[in-house]
């Protein structure tokens, strides 16, 4: 008893009301998104407003469970969950349902569960465990394959679901690495990889590589000119102009038309207003009507008529910006980067390595799930149709969420008993 007065006492209880308030934002979001005048009632189960509560309840049961559990337990079983994990990802391909073109859900009766939304969790888990065992850094080449290998199986099978944007969300887990001690060439060579395949896409791969032939003449002038530093800076060049010679083949044969249209779309080289950009373009047209102060609780009319559509689930910060203006997207952006500095705080303080990088994987997950579903409705970032954390509609993308946060909140209580 002494033990759990301690724990309570040691909780960080401005992330426990920053979840809460971020969770009845969501809720009020979600009635208002889907607002049905023959369903007045918040609580009407029949909706996904009453829905939405009936998850909340649980999620917050669930946060309560976790918060009792002792925290040597995920540690010790961080490689079993992550397994249990798999075999669901497996199944899902094998027993899913197929809903809005990605075979990533267990259908029973009127409930739907995503095995993909429990992997960020399980992977968070299982990666933490990995790294808090060892006596090494991240400089060792077999450290560095063993952590890819744990972050990105699972990401191959969720990508074998066609669910994209999911499998996305796992490569923020190298920023985790990053800060354990990796090397940052592998960050960079994937920012260059990203601005050539940019590149290349706006102009012709015969315009590219002269560009980089310069760029290498340039260097050449400026290092130290030996054999070894000419022949690195060679292999370079060599393999960047094959990588921008396959990026057509790869955007016309490797990815899907209507991520390839996105992908335009964002890039400014196709409208397709009715098509692909029609959600962007209704969603811009919806933050952008609510002006400052925004127009009320209930009164967004792209909000009422209909006209952006998963304005529940995706883009239900176009619901947040048309009814509460400038003003209100800015209380809730703030709301998450206060989440974020806090847990930040939170991860840096840890007396293990297991609660630091676990800590961090929580931050990296949810900042990428925050900063790409925020650009994609306001058209900074494609469409690739990944959850507002506590937000948007939906039991899994909550519990999941509402597990790593709830597991680092109860590391963070048990800190201080960790010699």
């Amino acid at each position: 008893m002494r033990d759990n007065r301690s724990m309570f006492a040691n909780i960080d209880w401005g992330v426990v009301m920053i979840y809460a308030a971020l969770v009845f934002i969501g809720w009020m979001s979600v009635y208002s998104a889907v607002y049905d005048e023959e369903h007045k009632s918040i609580f009407d189960i029949s909706q996904r407003y009453g829905k939405q509560l009936l998850w909340i309840g649980l999620a917050a049961l669930l946060g309560a469970i976790v918060l009792l559990i002792e925290p040597k337990v995920f540690n010790a079983f961080g490689f079993v969950i992550y397994t249990v994990t798999i075999i669901m990802l497996i199944a899902v391909l094998v027993f899913g349902t197929t809903i809005s073109g990605s075979k990533s859900w267990f259908q029973i009766g009127g409930f739907a569960l995503q095995p993909a939304e429990f992997a960020k969790f399980s992977t968070a888990l299982a990666l933490a465990a990995y790294l808090g065992r060892l006596n090494t850094d991240l400089d060792q080449l077999r450290t560095q394959a063993i952590s890819a290998l744990i972050i990105f199986f699972p990401a191959l099978l969720i990508l074998l679901q066609y669910d994209t944007g999911s499998a996305l969300v796992f490569t923020a887990f190298v920023l985790v690495l990053f800060r354990e001690g990796m090397s940052g060439i592998p960050l960079l060579m994937g920012l260059a990889a990203m601005v050539l395949f940019l590149f290349t896409l706006y102009f012709h791969p015969l315009y590219v590589i002269p560009g980089m032939v310069l760029l290498f003449v340039f260097a050449l002038f400026m290092v130290k000119r030996n054999v070894p530093t000419i022949l690195k800076l060679l292999g370079i060049l060599i393999v960047a102009s094959l990588f921008v010679l396959s990026v057509e083949y790869v955007f016309d044969n490797v990815l899907e038309l209507h991520q390839r249209t996105r992908i335009n779309v964002l890039l400014g080289l196709d409208d397709d207003l009715r098509g692909a950009g029609y959600n962007v373009h209704q969603s811009k047209i919806a933050i952008g009507s609510g002006g400052f102060f925004g127009k009320g609780f209930l009164n967004g009319t792209q909000t009422k008529f209909n006209f952006v559509p998963e304005q529940s689930t995706d883009f239900i910060f176009c619901t947040v910006g048309e009814e509460w203006g400038f003003l209100g997207s800015t209380i809730l952006i703030g709301l998450y980067v206060m989440l974020f500095i806090r847990l930040i705080k939170m991860a840096e303080r840890q007396r293990s390595v297991f609660a630091r990088v676990y800590g961090y994987s929580v931050v990296a997950v949810l900042f990428f799930h925050f900063a790409i579903n925020i650009g994609m409705t306001i058209g900074l970032a494609p469409v690739i149709g990944i959850p507002l954390p506590f937000v948007s509609y939906g039991g899994s993308s909550l519990w999941a969420f509402t597990l790593m946060l709830f597991v680092f909140i109860r590391q963070d209580a048990y800190r201080l008993n960790v010699l």
